[in-house]
């Protein structure tokens, strides 16, 4: 009798268990999918794609269509840096005629993108023109020194031949009102540092490991030199979101 108590109690004890880990396991795949839904970069550069998150045991299924090859990607990065996921199974299609790889219209959207996350840059006042890999930029900057910059970030985009900056300085009093930008999660901080890195050319090649906790970015990986570790945290300061920057890339011994 006593061992048949015991092996109730062993049977109830392990049911216990296995309902409780799979209520566990509803509730982080009901936090990883309202996570990403809320996530800056889904509630900003995703708003207009049709993307559907599914996880099951952290493993999470992404389907739906989308406008550019790019969200495509910062799609998959900004999930693949929350909490609880295990891998993420990327079917999202891009709708419409895909631009030919090399082409410039393929090249007119690395630039925008590359625009995009950078906060000391506006693509939203920036007009870009591509003819045979050379950029003509027009529109307006806040100052020369933000029409220098959108120069050199172009200029750094893997496919870029050359560019003509004929982006207006605009005087003091017609510069906009600036605002205080909305808070960023950290998984969209991330996926735009990986897409970042990916982007320019004087990094493309680099294996980084991209970190970020309430904004603060850790960096690990390796560097040729000083002067691409220099490079890679200039460019992530400069994210939209980052607060500041730990750069602990190794650079590699010259033989």
């Amino acid at each position: 009798m006593k061992a048949m108590y015991s092996l109730a109690l062993m049977v109830a004890a392990v049911t216990l268990l296995a309902v409780s880990t799979q209520l566990y396991a509803s509730k982080m795949d009901d936090r990883i999918e309202s996570s990403a839904k809320k996530s800056y970069v889904f509630k900003t550069y995703l708003k207009g794609d049709d993307i559907k998150i599914e996880s099951k045991d952290g493993v999470v299924a992404l389907t739906g269509t989308v406008s550019e090859e790019s969200h495509k990607s910062l799609a998959q990065e900004t999930v693949e840096s929350l909490p609880g996921v295990k891998r993420v199974d990327n079917k999202l299609e891009v709708k419409g005629e895909r631009p030919a790889e090399n082409s410039d219209l393929w090249l007119k959207a690395k630039v925008k993108t590359m625009l995009l996350f950078h906060r000391n840059v506006s693509v939203t006042k920036t007009e870009v023109d591509i003819k045979d890999g050379i950029v003509t930029l027009q529109g307006n900057a806040d100052s020369e020194a933000q029409k220098d910059l959108t120069t050199e970030y172009v200029k750094d985009v893997e496919g870029v031949k050359g560019v003509r900056n004929e982006m207006t300085v605009l005087k003091t009093s017609e510069k906009a009102r600036e605002t205080l930008g909305e808070m960023i999660d950290d998984a969209s901080i991330t996926a735009q540092v990986k897409l970042t890195l990916l982007l320019h050319r004087s990094t493309s090649a680099l294996n980084t490991k991209v970190k970020t906790d309430h904004g603060v970015v850790t960096l690990g990986g390796k560097a040729k030199n000083a002067a691409e570790k220099d490079l890679v945290t200039k460019l992530v300061t400069d994210i939209k979101g980052v607060k500041s920057v730990k750069n602990g890339m190794t650079v590699e011994q010259s033989k």
